[in-house]
Protein backbone atom coordinates (compact mmCIF):
# COMPACT_ATOMS: atom_id res chain seq x y z
CA UNK A 1 0.00 0.00 0.00
CA UNK A 2 1.37 3.44 -0.96
CA UNK A 3 1.93 5.79 1.98
CA UNK A 4 0.23 9.20 1.73
CA UNK A 5 1.84 12.26 3.32
CA UNK A 6 0.47 15.76 3.69
CA UNK A 7 3.80 17.38 2.79
CA UNK A 8 7.06 15.98 1.45
CA UNK A 9 10.22 18.09 1.42
CA UNK A 10 12.98 16.96 -0.95
CA UNK A 11 16.41 17.91 0.39
CA UNK A 12 17.90 17.57 3.87
CA UNK A 13 20.06 20.68 3.77
CA UNK A 14 19.50 23.56 6.15
CA UNK A 15 16.78 25.19 4.01
CA UNK A 16 14.79 21.97 3.69
CA UNK A 17 15.18 21.13 7.38
CA UNK A 18 14.22 24.65 8.48
CA UNK A 19 11.11 24.47 6.29
CA UNK A 20 10.16 21.02 7.58
CA UNK A 21 10.70 21.91 11.25
CA UNK A 22 8.69 25.12 11.07
CA UNK A 23 5.91 23.53 9.01
CA UNK A 24 5.61 20.69 11.55
CA UNK A 25 5.35 23.26 14.34
CA UNK A 26 2.51 25.01 12.53
CA UNK A 27 0.71 21.81 11.50
CA UNK A 28 1.22 19.43 14.40
CA UNK A 29 -1.28 16.87 13.10
CA UNK A 30 0.08 16.74 9.55
CA UNK A 31 2.27 13.94 8.20
CA UNK A 32 5.46 15.59 6.97
CA UNK A 33 8.43 13.78 5.44
CA UNK A 34 11.94 14.87 4.42
CA UNK A 35 13.65 12.85 1.68
CA UNK A 36 17.45 13.09 1.55
CA UNK A 37 19.51 11.18 -1.00
CA UNK A 38 22.68 11.06 1.11
CA UNK A 39 23.39 8.97 4.21
CA UNK A 40 23.46 12.15 6.32
CA UNK A 41 21.65 15.47 6.23
CA UNK A 42 23.62 18.67 5.47
CA UNK A 43 26.04 16.76 3.21
CA UNK A 44 26.43 19.37 0.50
CA UNK A 45 26.24 23.18 0.59
CA UNK A 46 25.23 23.29 4.27
CA UNK A 47 28.21 21.19 5.28
CA UNK A 48 30.74 22.85 2.95
CA UNK A 49 30.50 26.57 3.62
CA UNK A 50 32.44 29.21 5.52
CA UNK A 51 30.22 29.11 8.63
CA UNK A 52 29.62 32.87 8.53
CA UNK A 53 26.45 34.36 10.04
CA UNK A 54 26.14 37.17 7.51
CA UNK A 55 24.74 40.62 8.26
CA UNK A 56 23.51 41.49 4.73
CA UNK A 57 26.10 44.01 3.55
CA UNK A 58 26.10 43.44 -0.20
CA UNK A 59 22.48 42.87 -1.12
CA UNK A 60 20.18 45.14 -3.09
CA UNK A 61 17.83 47.07 -0.78
CA UNK A 62 14.34 45.59 -0.90
CA UNK A 63 15.48 42.22 -2.28
CA UNK A 64 14.49 38.98 -0.58
CA UNK A 65 18.20 38.41 -0.03
CA UNK A 66 18.54 41.61 1.99
CA UNK A 67 15.33 41.03 3.96
CA UNK A 68 16.06 37.39 4.76
CA UNK A 69 19.69 37.98 5.70
CA UNK A 70 19.00 40.71 8.24
CA UNK A 71 16.17 38.69 9.80
CA UNK A 72 18.21 35.49 9.54
CA UNK A 73 21.18 36.95 11.38
CA UNK A 74 19.03 37.65 14.43
CA UNK A 75 17.09 34.39 14.12
CA UNK A 76 20.20 32.23 13.79
CA UNK A 77 21.81 33.78 16.85
CA UNK A 78 18.60 33.38 18.86
CA UNK A 79 18.37 29.73 17.75
CA UNK A 80 21.96 29.08 18.82
CA UNK A 81 21.36 30.71 22.20
CA UNK A 82 18.18 28.70 22.78
CA UNK A 83 19.76 25.37 21.85
CA UNK A 84 23.29 25.87 23.25
CA UNK A 85 25.01 25.76 19.86
CA UNK A 86 28.45 27.45 19.94
CA UNK A 87 28.61 30.70 17.98
CA UNK A 88 30.50 33.98 18.13
CA UNK A 89 29.67 37.48 16.92
CA UNK A 90 33.22 38.47 16.06
CA UNK A 91 32.26 41.11 13.48
CA UNK A 92 33.53 41.70 9.95
CA UNK A 93 35.95 44.22 8.45
CA UNK A 94 35.70 45.01 4.73
CA UNK A 95 39.12 46.39 3.89
CA UNK A 96 39.97 48.88 1.13
CA UNK A 97 43.56 48.49 -0.07
CA UNK A 98 43.71 51.25 -2.68
CA UNK A 99 41.93 54.44 -3.71
CA UNK A 100 39.54 52.69 -6.11
CA UNK A 101 38.41 50.30 -3.36
CA UNK A 102 38.12 53.23 -0.96
CA UNK A 103 35.65 54.87 -3.35
CA UNK A 104 33.70 51.62 -3.63
CA UNK A 105 33.67 51.46 0.15
CA UNK A 106 31.61 54.64 0.21
CA UNK A 107 28.94 53.13 -2.04
CA UNK A 108 28.90 49.99 0.09
CA UNK A 109 28.51 52.07 3.24
CA UNK A 110 25.44 53.74 1.74
CA UNK A 111 23.95 50.35 0.83
CA UNK A 112 24.46 49.12 4.40
CA UNK A 113 22.61 52.18 5.68
CA UNK A 114 19.76 51.60 3.20
CA UNK A 115 19.48 48.04 4.49
CA UNK A 116 19.33 49.30 8.08
CA UNK A 117 22.57 47.63 9.17
CA UNK A 118 24.87 48.60 12.02
CA UNK A 119 28.03 49.63 10.16
CA UNK A 120 30.99 51.83 11.17
CA UNK A 121 33.41 53.70 8.91
CA UNK A 122 37.05 53.07 9.90
CA UNK A 123 39.93 55.15 8.65
CA UNK A 124 43.41 53.62 8.43
CA UNK A 125 44.40 54.31 12.04
CA UNK A 126 41.21 52.77 13.41
CA UNK A 127 41.66 49.73 11.16
CA UNK A 128 45.22 49.21 12.38
CA UNK A 129 44.06 49.47 15.96
CA UNK A 130 41.44 46.79 15.43
CA UNK A 131 43.64 44.52 13.30
CA UNK A 132 47.40 45.21 13.59
CA UNK A 133 48.27 42.56 10.98
CA UNK A 134 45.88 43.86 8.32
CA UNK A 135 47.00 46.46 5.77
CA UNK A 136 44.52 48.89 4.23
CA UNK A 137 43.66 52.55 3.88
CA UNK A 138 40.20 52.16 5.43
CA UNK A 139 37.49 49.66 6.26
CA UNK A 140 33.86 49.12 7.10
CA UNK A 141 33.22 47.43 10.43
CA UNK A 142 30.05 45.33 10.71
CA UNK A 143 29.74 44.11 14.32
CA UNK A 144 26.70 41.82 13.85
CA UNK A 145 28.51 39.32 11.60
CA UNK A 146 29.22 36.03 13.35
CA UNK A 147 30.44 32.45 12.93
CA UNK A 148 28.88 29.05 13.62
CA UNK A 149 28.98 25.43 12.42
CA UNK A 150 25.85 25.15 10.27
CA UNK A 151 25.97 21.38 10.41
CA UNK A 152 25.19 21.64 14.11
CA UNK A 153 22.34 24.08 13.40
CA UNK A 154 20.91 21.75 10.75
CA UNK A 155 21.25 18.70 13.01
CA UNK A 156 19.32 20.48 15.76
CA UNK A 157 16.56 21.47 13.33
CA UNK A 158 16.33 17.84 12.20
CA UNK A 159 16.00 16.58 15.78
CA UNK A 160 13.35 19.21 16.59
CA UNK A 161 11.42 18.23 13.46
CA UNK A 162 11.49 14.55 14.38
CA UNK A 163 10.59 15.23 18.02
CA UNK A 164 7.51 17.11 16.80
CA UNK A 165 6.37 14.10 14.76
CA UNK A 166 8.21 14.60 11.45
CA UNK A 167 9.96 11.84 9.54
CA UNK A 168 13.32 11.84 7.72
CA UNK A 169 14.27 9.15 5.22
CA UNK A 170 17.93 9.06 4.24
CA UNK A 171 19.41 7.46 1.09
CA UNK A 172 16.18 8.12 -0.81
CA UNK A 173 16.96 9.50 -4.28
CA UNK A 174 13.93 10.87 -6.11
CA UNK A 175 13.66 9.35 -9.57
CA UNK A 176 10.16 10.35 -10.66
CA UNK A 177 7.50 12.96 -9.88
CA UNK A 178 3.99 12.68 -11.27
CA UNK A 179 1.33 15.22 -10.35
CA UNK A 180 -2.40 14.51 -10.42
CA UNK A 181 -5.34 16.65 -9.34
CA UNK A 182 -5.23 15.10 -5.84
CA UNK A 183 -1.59 14.31 -5.08
CA UNK A 184 1.98 14.01 -6.34
CA UNK A 185 3.39 10.52 -6.69
CA UNK A 186 7.10 10.16 -5.90
CA UNK A 187 9.31 7.32 -7.02
CA UNK A 188 12.51 7.02 -4.99
CA UNK A 189 15.43 4.62 -5.20
CA UNK A 190 16.80 3.30 -1.91
CA UNK A 191 19.49 0.79 -0.92
CA UNK A 192 16.74 -1.86 -0.65
CA UNK A 193 14.91 -1.06 -3.88
CA UNK A 194 12.36 1.39 -5.27
CA UNK A 195 9.68 2.99 -3.10
CA UNK A 196 6.55 4.82 -4.15
CA UNK A 197 5.15 7.62 -1.99
CA UNK A 198 2.30 10.05 -2.38
CA UNK A 199 1.98 13.55 -0.99
CA UNK A 200 -0.74 16.15 -1.15
CA UNK A 201 1.90 18.87 -1.52
CA UNK A 202 5.57 18.81 -2.44
CA UNK A 203 8.38 21.23 -1.55
CA UNK A 204 11.72 20.84 -3.30
CA UNK A 205 14.81 22.31 -1.62
CA UNK A 206 17.25 20.37 -3.78
CA UNK A 207 20.11 22.89 -4.06
CA UNK A 208 22.62 21.58 -6.57
CA UNK A 209 19.93 19.40 -8.17
CA UNK A 210 17.15 22.03 -8.21
CA UNK A 211 16.77 22.27 -11.99
CA UNK A 212 16.68 18.49 -12.37
CA UNK A 213 13.75 18.27 -9.96
CA UNK A 214 11.73 20.88 -11.86
CA UNK A 215 12.42 19.08 -15.13
CA UNK A 216 11.60 15.73 -13.52
CA UNK A 217 8.17 17.09 -12.69
CA UNK A 218 7.76 18.55 -16.17
CA UNK A 219 7.77 22.20 -15.06
CA UNK A 220 8.96 24.95 -17.37
CA UNK A 221 12.65 25.40 -16.53
CA UNK A 222 14.38 28.44 -18.01
CA UNK A 223 17.50 28.06 -15.85
CA UNK A 224 20.26 25.60 -15.02
CA UNK A 225 22.36 25.10 -11.94
CA UNK A 226 25.98 25.86 -12.84
CA UNK A 227 28.42 24.63 -10.17
CA UNK A 228 31.26 26.87 -8.98
CA UNK A 229 33.91 25.40 -6.74
CA UNK A 230 34.91 27.51 -3.77
CA UNK A 231 38.40 26.41 -2.78
CA UNK A 232 39.79 27.19 0.66
CA UNK A 233 43.09 26.95 2.46
CA UNK A 234 43.65 26.76 6.19
CA UNK A 235 46.35 28.74 7.96
CA UNK A 236 48.72 26.86 10.30
CA UNK A 237 47.90 26.87 14.00
CA UNK A 238 50.47 29.57 14.80
CA UNK A 239 48.23 31.96 12.87
CA UNK A 240 45.01 31.12 14.74
CA UNK A 241 45.28 34.44 16.60
CA UNK A 242 46.29 36.43 13.52
CA UNK A 243 42.92 38.19 13.26
CA UNK A 244 40.11 39.07 15.65
CA UNK A 245 37.43 39.67 13.02
CA UNK A 246 36.49 38.28 9.62
CA UNK A 247 38.53 40.10 6.95
CA UNK A 248 36.90 40.67 3.55
CA UNK A 249 38.06 42.69 0.55
CA UNK A 250 35.89 45.43 -0.92
CA UNK A 251 34.21 43.54 -3.80
CA UNK A 252 34.38 44.58 -7.42
CA UNK A 253 30.73 45.21 -8.44
CA UNK A 254 31.52 44.04 -11.98
CA UNK A 255 32.34 40.52 -10.73
CA UNK A 256 29.77 38.00 -9.48
CA UNK A 257 31.72 36.82 -6.40
CA UNK A 258 33.11 38.56 -3.33
CA UNK A 259 36.78 37.64 -3.49
CA UNK A 260 39.16 35.79 -1.18
CA UNK A 261 38.82 36.55 2.52
CA UNK A 262 40.16 35.49 5.92
CA UNK A 263 37.57 33.72 8.03
CA UNK A 264 37.76 32.76 11.66
CA UNK A 265 36.06 29.40 12.20
CA UNK A 266 34.13 28.37 15.27
CA UNK A 267 36.80 25.73 16.06
CA UNK A 268 39.42 28.51 16.39
CA UNK A 269 41.14 27.99 13.04
CA UNK A 270 41.45 30.56 10.24
CA UNK A 271 40.67 29.81 6.60
CA UNK A 272 41.57 31.67 3.42
CA UNK A 273 39.07 31.71 0.56
CA UNK A 274 37.02 30.95 -1.31
CA UNK A 275 37.86 31.54 -4.92
CA UNK A 276 35.24 30.81 -7.60
CA UNK A 277 36.34 28.20 -10.12
CA UNK A 278 34.16 26.66 -12.80
CA UNK A 279 33.07 23.22 -11.58
CA UNK A 280 32.70 20.17 -13.83
CA UNK A 281 30.86 18.10 -11.25
CA UNK A 282 27.95 19.33 -9.15
CA UNK A 283 29.02 17.44 -6.06
CA UNK A 284 32.76 17.32 -6.67
CA UNK A 285 34.70 18.33 -3.58
CA UNK A 286 38.07 16.74 -4.37
CA UNK A 287 41.03 18.38 -6.08
CA UNK A 288 40.21 16.95 -9.52
CA UNK A 289 36.54 16.31 -10.29
CA UNK A 290 34.62 15.52 -13.44
CA UNK A 291 31.13 14.20 -14.17
CA UNK A 292 30.20 13.40 -17.76
CA UNK A 293 26.52 13.92 -17.02
CA UNK A 294 27.00 17.25 -15.22
CA UNK A 295 29.43 18.56 -17.84
CA UNK A 296 27.22 17.57 -20.78
CA UNK A 297 24.20 19.13 -19.08
CA UNK A 298 26.15 22.37 -18.67
CA UNK A 299 27.65 22.46 -22.16
CA UNK A 300 24.24 21.95 -23.78
CA UNK A 301 22.83 24.95 -21.93
CA UNK A 302 23.02 28.26 -23.89
CA UNK A 303 23.21 30.32 -20.69
CA UNK A 304 26.52 28.69 -19.75
CA UNK A 305 28.21 29.97 -22.93
CA UNK A 306 26.79 33.44 -22.39
CA UNK A 307 28.17 33.53 -18.84
CA UNK A 308 31.52 32.35 -20.16
CA UNK A 309 31.51 35.11 -22.76
CA UNK A 310 30.75 37.76 -20.14
CA UNK A 311 33.24 36.61 -17.48
CA UNK A 312 35.99 34.72 -19.33
CA UNK A 313 38.77 37.00 -18.07
CA UNK A 314 37.88 36.57 -14.40
CA UNK A 315 37.27 32.86 -15.05
CA UNK A 316 40.77 32.39 -16.41
CA UNK A 317 42.24 34.32 -13.48
CA UNK A 318 40.34 32.20 -10.95
CA UNK A 319 41.43 28.99 -12.68
CA UNK A 320 45.07 30.15 -12.71
CA UNK A 321 44.91 31.00 -9.02
CA UNK A 322 43.36 27.62 -8.26
CA UNK A 323 46.26 25.74 -9.83
CA UNK A 324 49.07 28.15 -8.98
CA UNK A 325 49.22 28.83 -5.26
CA UNK A 326 51.25 32.02 -5.73
CA UNK A 327 48.34 33.59 -7.62
CA UNK A 328 45.91 32.68 -4.84
CA UNK A 329 48.32 34.04 -2.23
CA UNK A 330 48.50 37.37 -4.07
CA UNK A 331 44.76 37.85 -3.53
CA UNK A 332 45.10 37.71 0.24
CA UNK A 333 48.49 39.36 0.63
CA UNK A 334 47.14 42.69 -0.56
CA UNK A 335 45.54 43.06 2.89
CA UNK A 336 47.61 40.53 4.88
CA UNK A 337 51.15 40.86 3.48
CA UNK A 338 52.85 38.73 6.13
CA UNK A 339 51.43 35.45 4.81
CA UNK A 340 53.63 33.14 2.74
CA UNK A 341 52.90 30.31 0.32
CA UNK A 342 53.76 27.72 2.98
CA UNK A 343 50.96 29.15 5.14
CA UNK A 344 48.30 27.93 2.69
CA UNK A 345 47.44 24.42 3.89
CA UNK A 346 44.84 22.11 2.34
CA UNK A 347 41.22 22.49 3.38
CA UNK A 348 37.99 21.03 1.93
CA UNK A 349 36.31 22.84 -0.97
CA UNK A 350 32.66 23.79 -1.30
CA UNK A 351 30.33 23.98 -4.28
CA UNK A 352 28.06 26.94 -4.96
CA UNK A 353 24.82 26.13 -6.82
CA UNK A 354 24.53 29.14 -9.11
CA UNK A 355 21.26 29.43 -11.02
CA UNK A 356 21.77 30.86 -14.52
CA UNK A 357 18.96 31.88 -16.86
CA UNK A 358 18.82 30.97 -20.56
CA UNK A 359 20.09 34.43 -21.51
CA UNK A 360 23.18 34.08 -19.29
CA UNK A 361 21.89 36.17 -16.38
CA UNK A 362 23.26 35.08 -13.01
CA UNK A 363 20.33 34.82 -10.61
CA UNK A 364 21.31 36.71 -7.46
CA UNK A 365 18.01 36.59 -5.58
CA UNK A 366 15.66 33.77 -4.68
CA UNK A 367 13.91 31.99 -7.53
CA UNK A 368 10.86 29.74 -7.29
CA UNK A 369 8.83 27.53 -9.62
CA UNK A 370 5.52 25.97 -8.76
CA UNK A 371 2.51 23.95 -9.82
CA UNK A 372 -0.89 23.51 -8.11
CA UNK A 373 0.62 20.98 -5.67
CA UNK A 374 4.31 21.86 -5.56
CA UNK A 375 6.79 24.60 -4.77
CA UNK A 376 10.38 24.35 -5.96
CA UNK A 377 13.15 26.51 -4.47
CA UNK A 378 15.21 26.93 -7.64
CA UNK A 379 17.80 29.34 -6.27
CA UNK A 380 18.62 29.88 -2.62
CA UNK A 381 21.83 31.90 -2.92
CA UNK A 382 24.33 32.72 -0.24
CA UNK A 383 23.57 33.66 2.48
CA UNK A 384 20.94 30.91 2.51
CA UNK A 385 22.42 29.26 5.61
CA UNK A 386 22.24 32.51 7.57
CA UNK A 387 18.72 33.12 6.25
CA UNK A 388 17.41 29.56 6.65
CA UNK A 389 14.89 30.35 9.40
CA UNK A 390 13.08 33.23 7.65
CA UNK A 391 13.36 31.36 4.32
CA UNK A 392 11.71 28.32 5.90
CA UNK A 393 8.90 30.49 7.26
CA UNK A 394 8.44 32.14 3.85
CA UNK A 395 8.30 28.80 2.05
CA UNK A 396 5.81 27.55 4.62
CA UNK A 397 3.62 30.61 4.01
CA UNK A 398 3.68 30.00 0.26
CA UNK A 399 2.82 26.30 0.47
CA UNK A 400 0.08 26.94 3.05
CA UNK A 401 -1.44 29.51 0.72
CA UNK A 402 -1.79 26.64 -1.77
CA UNK A 403 -2.92 23.94 0.62
CA UNK A 404 -4.95 25.91 3.16
CA UNK A 405 -5.82 29.27 1.57
CA UNK A 406 -8.74 29.87 3.90
CA UNK A 407 -6.52 29.57 6.99
CA UNK A 408 -3.64 31.65 5.60
CA UNK A 409 -5.04 34.90 4.16
CA UNK A 410 -1.58 36.44 3.73
CA UNK A 411 0.04 34.86 0.72
CA UNK A 412 3.48 36.50 0.49
CA UNK A 413 4.66 36.82 -3.08
CA UNK A 414 7.56 38.43 -4.83
CA UNK A 415 7.04 40.09 -8.21
CA UNK A 416 10.25 38.67 -9.65
CA UNK A 417 9.72 35.12 -8.47
CA UNK A 418 6.04 34.44 -7.93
Amino acid sequence: MTTMYDYVIIGGGIVGLSTAWQLQQRLAQSRILVLEKEAHCASHQTGHNSGVIHAGVYYAPGSLKAQFCKAGNAATIAFCQEHNIPYEQCGKLLVACNEQEYQRMGALFERCQENGLDVHWQEQAALRQREPHIAGIGALYVPTTGIVDYRQVAARMASLFQAAGGEIRLQHTVQSLQETSEYIQIGASTPTGTQTLQTRFLISCAGLQADRLTRLQGLATNFRIIPFRGEYYRLPKQHDQLIKHLIYPIPDPALPFLGVHLTRMIDGSVTVGPNAVQGWKREGYGRVNFSGRDTADMLRFPGFWRVLQQHWRSGLQETWNAWVKAGYLQQVRKYCPQLNKSDLQDYPAGIRAQAVLNDGTLVHDFLFADSPRSLHVCNAPSPAATSAIPIGQYIGDKILAKSQPESDPTNPTHPENA
